[in-house]
């Protein structure tokens, strides 16, 4: 399976990721994804972007990227020139102050953010595996070593989970269902296509029985 490097990528992600990985008595058989390492930067995706659920509805939480020659995803450098740290910190605790397992977290995540690597491929992918362990997947990621031409290679999701398109890989995969939200009553109802955050901070632990219909 290859799919693209993600900021806190959403929930279609991590189900992708979780698909192939087997459960055994007695053992774990982790999936395997190739994460593309060789394209160039794709702007306005979940690259550098993710979505929690504030009181008001999703929110967007961004990256700031510096743009130049060299716009590979793995040279592409983070804009530490604002305080989008801080932001993110500050939006993290209002949203899921209360929500049942975010103090569980909130120091970790906290700790990954403030370290403050150069690059975006470098954060996304300390998230992505703090992520993947807090969710309770085991999986095997490598990043790719040449790029591959779209449709040229077999489960290919690197296009297909986009914040401007429709999301139907959840679901094509029987997993579109509601978790608990911390602001379902005021928003009238479950809040679809947000970050895996949001399904950590609200399950805990009970997150891959989601991902993997268990």
């Amino acid at each position: 399976m290859l799919l693209s490097t993600a900021y806190f990528p959403p929930l279609a992600w991590f189900a992708l990721a979780a698909r192939d990985m087997v459960l055994f008595p007695d053992q774990v058989r982790p999936s395997s994804v190739w994460l593309e390492a060789c394209e160039n930067y794709q702007k306005q995706s979940y690259r550098n972007r993710c979505y929690i659920l504030a009181s008001d509805g999703p929110q967007m939480l961004q990256v700031p990227v510096v743009h130049s020659s060299e716009s590979g995803i793995c040279l592409l450098q983070i804009d530490y020139s604002t305080p989008w740290v801080c932001r993110t910190e500050r939006a993290l605790d209002t949203a899921y102050e209360t929500a049942a397992y975010y103090e569980y977290y909130r120091d970790e995540v906290f700790a990954l953010l403030d370290f403050r690597p150069r690059t975006l491929w470098e954060l996304n992918l300390s998230l992505i595996r703090w992520c993947l362990e807090k969710s309770g997947i085991r999986c095997e990621l490598k990043p790719t070593a040449a790029f591959a031409a779209p449709d040229s290679v077999a489960d290919d999701y690197r296009y297909a989970i986009h914040p401007k398109r429709p999301d139907t890989v959840l679901s094509r995969m029987g997993l579109e269902k509601p978790y608990y939200q911390v602001f379902r009553d005021r928003l009238g109802g479950f809040t679809p296509r947000l970050c895996i955050l949001d399904l950590l901070f609200n399950e805990g632990p009970g997150s891959i029985r989601w991902l993997k219909q268990l």
